[in-house]
């Protein structure tokens, strides 16, 4: 089973043909599961409405005092409730997934304690040569019992144990230390969970306990006929767990020797190098039972079950480009300000490598507090969701509510407030538009990235410090202190497209025509970043591909060693006998070159090897804050580009893809046009036009002349005037009351009036005025409405000029008249206002269960002392002359 695209169709000109898979969709979150059918149908029509493809039900906590409401997880009733989402979804054009859990992670009341997450127990005893040794221990815990004596001495202690648990052992001659192994429950149970779904989560380390969830799952469904989800999902990894009943027998299984024999050395603390390569292979089989057993075995029940795979593997102490590489859709988040689009790529550079079309991301949790997100930052967030590769927006979040709910309804304690409640939700359409354009091209095509990035994930695991490592999205010196985080910033700021891959992931890549041929698609070269560590297995395949045409560069040297304890000589003498084949014969500069059959092997320099690769830089990246993704299609490429955090940019900008002709495509406005090219020293170069925040698709066309409208290019043509007068405001939807229409000749915010409604108010007012035309000729004339708080539409003698969300709040307007113009811009400000007016008059309205509303740090909200959040259109608002330049 595998996520699948619709076939769009589109003129060399024209946007693609926008489908439910191309919009952004919803994480629906259903508190209690207290949900009813006309609710259901009435939340999900606003949803498409508002251009949402699709939801993802996820099941929390309920309200308090609604528990006559909730419904239990998984009974006949909330499959009915499921089924009736999934076809109301259906019949309006859209889709729904659902979580294979409540809250997160995976657990529930079906785990026992044998099979929750667990947590190693170690005791140790000292006991001197020639004494008896009696202790008592629970047979049903007790794993390994192991003595540890002078000279490397072992004695397996187990089958000396009683029935009854107890152990009556005389120690031979010499000291003596017994280890005494277990597991108890980490007492971590399901985060958030619903009605029906709480206990403890499952080990993830655990076959068994894998198995027996889905059994419930299993039941569940096979007593069900009606509409099943498209896909189900599983949340970030936040298991407390680092130990498992059979895990003994999976180490050795996998690793080749009993971890039983090296338990100093795996519970030590001095920083030697057994004890880094003991603990570096226990990490490696924690990630392989994830990747290799546990994990498919849920996605395989997925799969017999005609369901697509969707997976969040960030968080896992594992490897994640092979558990994002498993799922049909892995899904990547950016959690507050934590936002790298470097560790976001993981989960991009899986589905490139193993040829998945999805790459999903949680996109605003946390965003910033409560009420005041703005649909700039929201788009903001997008743009670095989608340079990271991602293509599958899922905003987070949403809150089923009742009708009958009052204002601010039900809410989640932590997402971003993207629901038909908030204010913003006025002007969410348009939003929704730009990032379904920007998917429709993302979506389309093949990704096209040049360079492999191997991750060398064993000098990570290859440490005597520690357990597992802390791996997430918001701490991430994991990544980014080890030499590949490096490498890859500078690949990213040198403008290298690239994606990573994994040991495994390598296994199946092939040399065809001196490129590497992967399940996904195929790359110009690999680059090792610096390493110490390579598995034998890994080298080899290097020095195949290299033999087979391939290029393989090593930045700065090669690896030195080896990584893990089993059979460490013999893998050491077969890791220098490939090196001897890639030790460099010529050397140029700081650059070494190694022949390798019909390949090469380049040893130095990173950017002097690449230069010699002949690997493409866009130069593109030179520029502050320009970012780009780019894809390919038959004839040609498409490039996403996005003025992050640099200054306009008006300029001729050269493209490492060869283009004869260049189509521009606005994804927030849907315009497009042919752009201006001309070849440079055999490349092209596009004049570009963006402003700081902006983003931009070009279609580039290899080898075919595109006949079409031209793009404009807008040069300013005159000093701006501004429009005064008496401005009319009257409001237009909102509450918790409208306030009365008033006028005024000097903009400014709503809430400095002296309405008091005003100052509490959440919604739109319509800005309007009648000014004559700066000049007697009419034309086309840069409207420029200052300061907005946040977002405004704007409609001109009738034309409507949509909707501006980011500064600079501009718009192109050509239907001025000499005089009488009349002018209407409908602006919508955020909620901050309104539940700050709840909090100061003690309304209750956070009656929710479990952790209840909490603040961006996690404690309780009040916004009573919030100041006054400006509203409305604060100005100036100005006309300067433009005319359309043609390069």
């Amino acid at each position: 089973m595998e996520a699948t695209l619709p076939a769009t169709a589109t003129d060399d000109v024209s946007w693609p043909a926008l489908t439910s898979q191309n919009k952004p969709w919803l994480w629906w979150w259903w508190p209690g599961s207290a949900v009813n059918k006309m609710d259901i149908a009435s939340q999900l029509q606003t949803f498409q409405q508002a251009g949402v493809g699709g939801v993802q039900i996820i099941p929390i906590y309920g309200i308090k005092g609604g528990q006559a409401d909730y419904i239990n997880f998984l009974t006949p009733q909330w499959m009915d409730m499921m089924g009736y989402t999934v076809s109301q979804a259906r019949g309006l054009g859209m889709n729904a997934d659902m979580a294979l859990e409540t809250g997160w992670c995976f657990g529930g009341p079906t785990v026992t304690r044998d099979e929750a997450n667990a947590m190693v127990v170690e005791k140790t005893f000292d006991v001197a040569g020639g004494s008896a040794f009696e202790q008592s221990f629970p047979t049903n815990t007790i794993q390994a019992l192991m003595a540890f004596g002078t000279n490397d001495a072992k004695i397996d202690l187990m089958n000396k144990l009683g029935a009854d648990g107890k152990l009556q052992w005389t120690a031979p001659a010499g000291s003596w230390r017994v280890y005494a192994v277990s597991q108890r429950f980490s007492g971590q149970n399901v985060k958030r969970p619903a009605p029906g779904g709480a206990g403890p989560m499952l080990n993830p380390f655990y076959p068994k306990a894998m198995s027996d969830y889905l059994k419930r799952f299993e039941n569940a469904f096979d007593s069900y006929s009606g509409p099943k989800p498209n896909a189900v999902f599983q949340d970030s990894y936040e298991y407390q767990c680092n130990w498992s009943p059979d895990f003994f027998a999976q180490f050795e299984r996998l690793r080749g020797y009993k971890l039983q024999t090296k338990l100093p050395a795996l519970f030590g603390n001095a920083s030697s190098d057994e004890e880094a390569r003991v603990k570096s292979d226990y990490r490696e089989t924690v990630s392989d039972l994830m990747a290799d057993t546990t994990d498919p075995m849920w996605m395989d029940w997925a799969h017999r079950h005609g369901f697509v795979v969707s997976y969040q593997a960030h968080g896992a102490p594992a490897n994640w480009l092979d558990l994002y590489g498993d799922a049909d859709i892995p899904e990547t988040e950016m959690f507050h300000l934590d936002r790298n689009p470097l560790v976001s790529k993981f989960a991009s550079s899986a589905a490139h490598v193993q040829g998945h079309p999805l790459t999903g991301a949680e996109t605003g949790t946390w965003l910033t507090e409560h009420f005041t997100e703005t649909l700039a930052e929201l788009k903001y967030l997008d743009d670095d969701m989608f340079i990271s590769g991602i293509n599958h927006i899922f905003y987070h979040g949403c809150c089923y509510s009742p009708a009958s709910a009052a204002w601010p309804g039900w809410l989640f304690y932590a997402s971003t407030e993207m629901n038909p409640r908030n204010s913003i939700w006025h002007d969410v359409p348009a939003l929704n538009a730009y990032a379904a354009r920007c998917q429709s091209v993302l979506q389309s095509g093949k990704p096209d990235n040049d360079l492999l990035v191997y991750w060398p994930i064993s000098d990570l695991w290859n440490t005597p410090d520690g357990a597992l490592p802390t791996m997430t999205v918001s701490v991430t010196a994991w990544f980014t202190g080890q030499p590949v985080g490096v490498t890859a910033s500078n690949l990213w700021n040198s403008g290298y497209a690239f994606d990573y891959i994994s040991d495994k992931q390598l296994k199946s890549a092939k040399e065809d025509d001196g490129k590497i041929r992967l399940p996904g698609g195929e790359y110009q070269t690999i680059l090792v970043p610096p390493c110490q560590l390579m598995p034998v297995e890994t080298l080899a395949k290097l020095v195949k591909l290299a033999h087979n045409g391939a290029t393989v560069i090593f930045e700065n040297a090669l690896p030195s060693d080896v990584p893990g304890w089993e059979k460490l000589n013999a893998r050491r003498t077969e890791f220098k006998k490939l090196l001897a084949q890639i030790q460099p014969i010529d050397t140029n500069h700081d650059l070494g070159i190694t022949k390798v059959g019909r390949g090469r092997v380049l040893v130095g320099d990173r950017d002097v090897a690449l230069s010699a690769a002949g690997a493409v830089r866009e130069t593109i990246s030179d520029h502050t804050g320009m970012y780009f993704t780019r894809r390919s299609f038959k004839g040609g490429w498409y490039y996403f580009i996005a003025n992050r955090k640099g200054q306009a940019l008006d300029s001729w900008m050269p493209l490492g893809r060869p283009a004869q002709s260049v189509v521009i495509l606005d994804p927030l406005t849907g315009d497009s046009g042919v752009a201006a090219v001309r070849q440079v020293n055999g490349l092209p170069q596009v004049h570009l036009q963006l402003e700081p925040g902006a983003s931009i698709i070009l279609r580039c066309f290899d080898d075919k002349t595109v006949n079409g409208p031209a793009w404009t290019y807008w040069q300013t043509n005159g000093t701006p005037t501004e429009i005064t007068g008496n401005w009319n405001i009257t409001f237009s939807q909102g509450g918790p009351e409208l306030p009365a229409s008033f006028q005024t000749t000097r903009l400014g915010s709503w809430t400095e009036e002296s309405d008091p409604k005003a100052q509490n108010f959440a919604g739109s007012a319509v800005y309007s005025i009648d000014f004559d035309a700066p000049g007697a000729n009419g034309g086309t004339y840069f409207l420029n409405l200052g300061s907005v708080c946040q977002s405004a539409e704007v409609r001109l003698n009738g034309k409507d000029y949509g909707t501006v969300m980011l500064p600079p709040f501009r718009v192109a307007v050509d239907n001025l008249k000499p005089k009488g113009n009349h002018l209407e811009v409908e602006v919508t400000n955020v909620s901050a206002n309104r539940i700050r007016d709840l909090d100061r008059r003690q309304v209750k309205w956070k009656y929710f269960g479990d952790i209840n509303v909490v603040n961006v740090n996690y404690q309780p909200f009040n916004a009573s002392d919030w100041p006054i959040t400006d509203s409305g259109l604060l100005g100036p608002v100005t006309l300067t002359p433009v005319a359309a330049v043609k390069d």
